[in-house]
């Protein structure tokens, strides 16, 4: 029998993690589309601004066309700036940006899809996948 897992079979996971804290003031950035991820190393000045997550190494690379799955909600990845990968594995640091461009402006930021992004909580993982 085919369990649960088989239905993304043909989705191979190149990274996740888990949040692990929320800034009071993190919330606030998804009105603007965005959220903005960030390790234990954040710097105190920005630890309110973001959601702490646990710095995992990432098994390929981060491309468009490949997707984001914030607990069950997915989004297409539409463009990868220059600095996501060596952000994300360094630091656990980047903007996700939820406006669908196709264009990475900041090269710190990850382009998705734009629709709503879900409510996310302390235990919400997040998953790139190709």
């Amino acid at each position: 029998m085919f369990s649960m897992k088989k239905k993304t079979a043909d989705r191979a996971e190149i990274y996740q993690t888990t949040i692990k804290s929320i800034g009071k003031s993190a919330k606030e950035f998804l009105k603007e589309n965005m959220l903005i991820l960030f390790g234990d190393e954040a710097p105190a000045g920005l630890k309110d601004y973001c959601f702490g997550i646990e710095v995992r190494p990432i098994q390929g690379e981060i491309k468009v066309g490949q997707q984001v799955a914030i607990d069950t909600d997915v989004f297409k990845i539409t463009a990868v700036g220059n600095l996501v990968q060596k952000n994300l594995v360094d630091l656990g640091h980047i903007t996700m940006r939820f406006d669908g461009s196709s264009k990475a402006d900041l090269a710190g930021t990850l382009y998705l899809q734009a629709k709503p992004i879900p409510a996310m909580s302390v235990g919400s993982t997040i998953k790139i996948e190709r």
